[in-house]
């Protein structure tokens, strides 16, 4: 009788050590068979999901953050407490665009007194730049101060009321802010 060698305890996988020790000796089709059916090894297959999460994660976050160019831009305006709106429909909006993305506004609008038609830049630092109409671009960074004209619909706006306003810009944010009406000077 041929004492087992070392190796052959390394291919015996459930029925097949079972097999040996019934038998004294493992056929060769047994195992071919045993070493087709066994598939990859559980540590590569570990390490091979590792690599596809980590592949995935990375895209992700660079998409996120904007490392593949301006697919993941953002704006982000932010409107300072010195916006006003005055008693002849004039509406002053200090604007700033924190985000990584030009910003353009194409409509603004004043619950109850109206709608914008003009737009025109005071002290700007950066680039923001009026178009047809209402519509400004603000570029990223860009700081500054854009008068309104407001097409009254219902009435000048009163001092010292409040009035909600909406921002609408062509990636489809709406930005509300709430200003005072001033008495104009």
């Amino acid at each position: 009788m041929r004492l087992p060698h070392v190796a052959d305890y390394k291919i015996f996988i459930g029925d097949s050590r079972d097999s040996f020790l019934k038998t004294g000796k493992v056929g060769e089709t047994q195992m071919k068979n045993k070493l087709l059916k066994r598939g990859i090894e559980p540590i590569i297959a570990v390490v091979i999901l590792v690599a596809i999460t980590l592949v995935i994660a990375i895209g992700v976050i660079g998409w996120i953050m904007g490392w593949w160019g301006t697919f993941g831009a953002t704006e982000s305006l932010q409107f300072y407490p010195d916006s006003y709106i005055d008693t002849s429909g004039k509406l002053y909006l200090h604007i700033k665009n924190a985000g990584s993305a030009s910003a353009v506004i194409y409509k603004v609008e004043v619950s109850g007194i109206g709608t914008a038609t003009q737009a025109s830049v005071i002290n700007v630092q950066g680039n923001i730049v009026t178009g047809a109409k209402a519509e400004v671009t603000v570029a990223p960074g860009a700081e500054g101060t854009v008068e309104f004209d407001i097409e009254l619909l219902s009435g000048s706006p009163v001092a010292g009321a409040n009035y909600l306003v909406k921002i609408y810009t062509r990636a489809g944010n709406v930005y509300s802010v709430t200003v005072q009406a001033k008495q104009r000077v």
